[in-house]
Order: C-alpha cells, then structure tokens, then sequence
C-alpha cells in the first residue's frame, strides 16, 4: 500500500526562478515625465528671476533711465575716469577750464565747486544738467550764491560782503539808546555775528558736497595771483537784503 502510494504521486513542479520584469505603471510613466520637464521649468524659473533682477538693477542704477543698462549717462563707478581719478590724484583747474564741465557738451562730466574744492556732479544730471533747477552752479565756484540766494548776481566763491545781508538795519529812535561807544562796540559784535553765519552756511554746503557719496570729489580752484583782493568788494543783491529786520530795542535798561 505503502509503494502504490508512493509510485502515484506526481513529481512536484520546478519552481521559475526566472525573473520577470514587472509592467510599468501607469502612474510611474507619468511620473517620469514630470521629473524630465522640472528642470526645464526650473531653469525657465532662474533665467525669469535673473532678467528681472537685472532689469530692476538697471533702472535704480541708472536712476529710471533704463531698465536694460543702455544708459546714457552711466553712473561714475561704471566709468573709466572715475578710477583714473581715483588714482591719479587732485585735478587743478583754473576758472577758464572749470567753465567746460557745464553740460553744454554731454560728452564731459558735469563739474561744480563750493569753497575751491571741485566735485562731478553728474550722477545728478536731472538737478545739476541742462534745465535742471541747480544748473546755475555748474562750471563755476558759485559759492558765494549758495549762501545769498542771488542765483543770478552771485557767481563767485568771493563771500566778502555778504554779511551784510544779516546785518540789523539801522533805526535812529532805537540807535538813540546807545551812546556813541557803545554803538561801536554793539556794531563790531553784529558784524562778527554776521560773518559767522555767513561761514556756516558756506560750510553747510561744503559739507553736503563732500560727505554726498554721489559727487566724487575731483580736485580744487586754481585761482589767478591776487585774487580776490584786486576784486572789488559786491554788495548782496536785493533778494538777500530783503529780509533784514531793524535793530532789538535795547534790553539792559
């Protein structure tokens, strides 16, 4: 029974062990794709970031001109004589030669002196160029008109005299409280006064010019022998004489 039981049974099937590749999925294909175009749309990404920073660089640089560095007027540190500058030293420059920067000729800078000291204003091309409200002191030392606001008398950097604008104006009833002496001695005090504020407000401005970080400085006013002393002394325009005011009545009495 035992060998019958044993001669009917059937040998057991060999196992495959052959390895079959499963199908791709649906799903796995389309997954594929994605990851083959996500870099192409990655990169689309970079260069649109990248040309829109530097379209919006461009036009902070060129202060609104252009949005694709096609300036006309390029800014100092994109230029070549910035750096010459830089390394070459002060510039002195006679009067006659300053007169040349004055935005006539849009192939020069634009240059402007306060105090002798002369500074490349083109950065501000809309205030200081060809109709811009601060045209007047281009190609000069107008120093002197800083301080007045006689922008069309004042074309020096001679300042003799404008303190008289801050003088008190003379009133015989209220000068009658001051003996003879002391009004000497009051007057000398008052044009002391004046010609301090005179030194303030020209200092003001040389101070704006040179801590500006715009305006390079480019060097200095080569002025002729003798000047200003065989100049004759200006009197203030009438602009900067309007606002003088009477003398205080006198308080110590």
């Amino acid at each position: 029974m035992a060998d019958s039981e044993v001669r009917q049974r059937k040998p057991a099937v060999a196992a495959d062990t052959t390895t079959k590749t499963p199908a791709k999925s649906t799903s796995g294909k389309a997954r594929e794709d994605d990851d083959e175009t996500s870099w192409v749309i990655d990169i689309f990404r970079v260069l649109t970031f990248l040309l829109v920073a530097s379209c919006g660089v461009s036009y902070l640089v060129s202060g609104g001109e252009s949005y694709f560095w096609g300036m006309k007027h390029k800014p100092n540190y994109l230029q070549l004589r910035y750096w010459q500058t830089k390394f070459s030293g002060p510039q002195y420059l006679t009067l006659e030669e300053l007169a040349k920067f004055n935005g006539k000729d849009e192939s020069t800078p634009l240059y402007l002196a306060v105090n002798g000291t002369i500074y490349d204003v083109t950065e501000g091309r809309r205030m200081y160029g060809p109709g811009g409200s601060y045209n007047v002191f281009v190609g000069r030392d107008a120093s002197r008109a800083f301080v007045t606001g006689c922008f069309k008398e004042d074309f020096t950097s001679d300042m003799r005299g404008a303190e008289k604008m801050f003088l008190p104006l003379d009133d015989p009833k209220i000068d009658a409280q001051w003996t003879t002496a002391e009004m000497a001695e009051l007057k000398k005090q008052e044009l002391e006064a004046a010609k301090q504020k005179v030194h303030e407000g020209l200092a003001h401005w040389a101070s704006f010019f040179a801590r500006n970080d715009k305006y390079q400085k480019i060097g200095y006013v080569k002025y002729p022998d003798g000047w200003p002393e065989n100049e004759p002394i200006r009197e203030p325009c009438e602009y900067a004489m309007k606002n003088r005011k009477p003398r205080e009545p006198r308080q110590d009495k």
